[in-house]
């Protein structure tokens, strides 16, 4: 039998300790194998757990998990992930990590993370504004245009909607949503109202024949930069998003794109720690 150390980080902090999105870190996962990951992902029954190994081509590389499946990518895990590995490896602020979807360059000022995402992919949307509604319980005069297919790394419908009002009273659908597919498969939807430097957003995914929200998604974050990159090709953007209010979990993001490049940050705070014996 082996112990592992393991921490519990933060994302996305608002104000107080318990807010953003949780992570489990395992610090040195070498030996653990693929089926053992997952089954400690689906133990710690966090949004996503991710691990850490040596890496020759960034400062770790990185493993992301959800209770039920392998991520290639997404940002609170980043974020998170990036905040241990500075104080286990002693990199300073700046940093890569090696994933499934490339290697992700990472800096911190203080405790606010910032990573690069990969250069975004998108295509059009086919769903009416009317077949959009229902998937997210609103009406068709909420829907805004154009809802995109983006990819940063994971493929995700960005919604723009005509209010925060409108984004509150999402209550998606079981049925419509599941009649989504993404690139991946299973369809994941970004819906948010931006009011031009502060964006309401809220994200939601499906898990078995559930809908549930995330507190706060990086990688949505991220694709919605694609979303502005798209739309309004550039320009430079800045945003101030707020997400998850509505599960309890207020949670802040700070999206910037300059020069065609996304950036995705915020702040992160360290929980607690322990070991676990397998």
């Amino acid at each position: 039998m082996k112990e592992y150390a393991f921490r519990i980080v933060n994302v996305f902090t608002r104000e107080g300790r318990l807010t953003g999105n949780p992570l489990a870190v395992v610090e040195d996962a070498q030996g653990i194998d693929d089926a053992t990951q997952q089954a400690l992902a689906r133990q710690f029954n966090l949004s996503e757990t991710t691990f850490i190994f040596p890496s020759e081509k960034a400062s770790a590389r990185v493993r992301i998990y959800t209770p039920a499946y392998e991520m290639p990518f997404a940002g609170h895990p980043t974020l998170g992930t990036a905040h241990v590995v500075r104080s286990l490896k002693g990199t300073g602020d700046s940093l890569t990590l090696e994933m499934k979807a490339g290697i992700i360059p990472v800096n911190a000022k203080g405790d606010r993370w910032t990573l690069q995402a990969n250069a975004p992919k998108s295509r059009p949307a086919t769903e009416s504004p009317a077949e959009l509604a229902q998937v997210l319980g609103i009406e068709a005069s909420d829907v805004g245009s154009p809802a995109l297919w983006v990819s940063t790394g994971r493929e995700q419908l960005v919604v723009p909607v005509e209010s925060d009002e409108a984004v509150r009273r999402a209550s998606p659908r079981g049925e419509p949503f599941a009649r989504l597919r993404s690139e991946h498969g299973a369809a994941q939807v970004l819906a948010f109202a931006d009011s031009g430097g502060a964006v309401l957003s809220r994200f939601f995914f499906p898990s078995g024949a559930a809908i549930l929200e995330d507190p706060a998604t990086g990688s949505a974050c991220a694709n919605l930069g694609g979303w502005f990159i798209a739309t309004q090709p550039g320009r430079d953007i800045e945003r101030v998003i707020s997400q998850g209010e509505a599960v309890g979990r207020p949670s802040t993001l700070y999206l910037a794109v300059r020069a065609g490049v996304v950036f995705v940050g915020g702040d992160v705070i360290e929980l607690g720690r322990g070991r676990i014996s397998l």
